[in-house]
């Protein structure tokens, strides 16, 4: 196994030193001045067993890894230490109940579909739902191995804290202890991966109290040099810049609650969304479906812009190839134009999903026939009653010639805008249909709200899922939550007008509506009279 596949396969991204340091730290500071015995159940070279020894000497430290060559590191860096090869989610149960004070652990981060069957059998043994990775279970396992008063310090993705998924661990930690400390690292790159981290103290059978909360995201500001960490722990907001790029570092206290993600609470956002949610007509959730585009799972064989090349015998017949709506093709307020891309979409426009005859298209079928191993391959689609030659998730064939709203998935900024086309919709993009929502002047009311500054900030501030470089992830979970004000209220007809225009606007005029927009917005959740 090569060291990128073996990074895959085992999770393995070590914890680098500074960080491990902070998040040792950290738990120091909960434990206090006593005699502690601390666990560290995927300790990989040791880095966090020898963070924990540089503040307690005396510390008992006990380590496993599946990776043995790791465990030699581990056992020659701190040879007082018990350091023992194995998989921690195996025969953690045999350790005796209470037996540590401290549980200091970085999981491995292995992605669900490189479980395999463990996802399964772990979900089911630990009462989990959704989605998971090995944090799930490993954070599931600890409460049952600390001591009352034990803490527990966890270093893992910071998805955790907003996606669904991460739900799991979410309640685990409410649930099981008093969560004290909570770091969101963001797009600080403090690993050697495409990992953004997050951290978290907590102590089994705490007392409850308010928690801190501190979130650190790359930003186009300017900021004095400084040290991340030292901003991190501090009492207020600030800007600092480390190795040339700048951070701006937000403090307050966690919120929590409802399975939604964890946020960063301050009394002025707190007075803000009460304002927000007092002029809150409808959440978008409420008003209509948001969809994801379609799904091929085999996009080489569905999509292109090869079909005009095609001997005229394998070229699918016209009413079967559709124009296809990718990111690239969505920006905020202008309506697309002709994309690109194609899609052999073989469904009939009917209300209810139907299939096409492929007797009825033998071009089609013929071109199909050429790529039969591949899509007959997914078994999936046939186990499921389907025909080998459909789309995994074709969507509503009979709604994408009505007006719809489409933005990408991923985008720093959000990208609304209105399809009149009657183009397909893919993947990497959300749709809602206009139709459904409620018609034209509630699509541009949606557009106003969802585009404005307002509507980044809300995301930020409620949602919070961003990615590297400041991209953000507009996906169901999150959209369905925008707040849309009444629309018989004067200040959203404002917005309804604005958006209509924005759309028709040049470049230049756009410049300066959006100011216009932004504080019409603002008006009708109460923010600026």
């Amino acid at each position: 196994m090569g060291p990128v596949d073996r990074r895959k396969r085992l999770g393995v991204h070590y914890t680098p030193v500074g960080l491990a340091g902070f998040l040792a730290e950290r738990v120091s500071l909960a434990v206090g001045d006593r005699p502690i015995r601390v666990l560290d159940p995927a300790c990989g070279d040791g880095e966090l067993l020898a963070a924990i020894r540089l503040l307690h000497a005396d510390a008992e430290l006990v380590g496993f890894d599946l990776d043995r060559d790791a465990v030699e590191v581990a056992r020659d860096r701190l040879p007082s230490a018990v350091i023992e090869p194995g998989d921690f989610t195996e025969f953690g149960d045999e350790l005796p109940a209470g037996s540590f004070d401290v549980v200091i652990t970085n999981p491995p981060y292995v992605r669900t579909q490189l479980l395999d069957g463990q996802a399964a059998h772990l979900s089911a043994r630990f009462g989990l739902r959704g989605r998971i990775d090995l944090t799930h279970p490993f954070v599931a396992m600890v409460p049952r191995l600390l001591r009352a008063g034990g803490v527990f310090g966890l270093l893992c993705s910071n998805r955790f804290l907003t996606t669904k998924a991460g739900g799991n661990v979410r309640e685990l930690l409410t649930s099981r202890f008093a969560v004290h400390e909570v770091y969101d690292l963001g797009d600080t790159r403090l690993f050697d991966a495409a990992v953004l981290p997050a951290v978290v103290v907590a102590v089994r059978d705490g007392q409850p109290r308010p928690a801190r909360y501190a979130s650190a995201y790359e930003s186009k500001v300017d900021a004095p040099a400084g040290e991340l960490f030292a901003a991190l722990t501090a009492d207020r907001d600030s800007r600092v810049a480390v190795g040339g790029r700048a951070f701006e570092v937000s403090v307050g206290t966690l919120a929590h609650g409802g399975g939604h993600p964890w946020r960063l609470s301050t009394p002025d956002r707190e007075r803000r969304f009460a304002r927000v949610a007092d002029r809150t007509w409808k959440t978008l959730g409420e008003l209509a479906r948001i969809r994801v585009g379609i799904k091929t799972t085999a996009d080489p064989v569905f999509i292109g812009e090869h079909w005009d090349a095609l001997p005229p015998a394998h070229t699918p017949e016209p009413e079967l190839l559709r124009p296809l709506l990718t990111h690239a093709d969505v920006h905020a307020w202008v309506a697309p134009g002709p994309p690109r891309a194609r899609v052999l979409y073989p469904y009939l426009d009917l209300p209810n999903r139907q299939v096409v005859n492929l007797a009825d298209h033998p071009r089609a079928a013929a071109y199909l026939e050429l790529h039969r191993a591949r899509l007959a391959g997914r078994r999936y689609l046939t186990d499921a009653g389907r025909e080998w030659f459909e789309i995994w998730v074709p969507q509503r064939p009979a709604l994408w010639r009505a007006p719809k709203i489409v933005f990408p998935d991923i985008s720093p900024l959000p990208r609304f805008t209105v399809d009149r086309s009657g183009a397909v919709v893919n993947g990497d993009c959300y749709w809602i249909s206009v139709p459904e929502l409620g018609g034209d002047d509630l699509a541009q009311l949606v557009l106003g709200v969802a585009n404005s500054a307002f509507g980044t900030r809300f995301y930020d501030e409620v949602c919070g899922n961003r990615l590297y470089a400041g991209r953000r992830r507009w996906i169901t979970q999150y959209v369905a939550r925008l707040p849309v004000p009444d629309p018989g209220a004067r200040a959203a007809q404002q917005v309804v007008a604005l958006a209509r225009t924005l759309a028709e606007a040049s470049a230049a005029d756009r410049a300066e509506l959006l100011p216009r927009l932004d504080a019409a917005v603002r008006k009708a959740f109460g923010e600026i009279e």
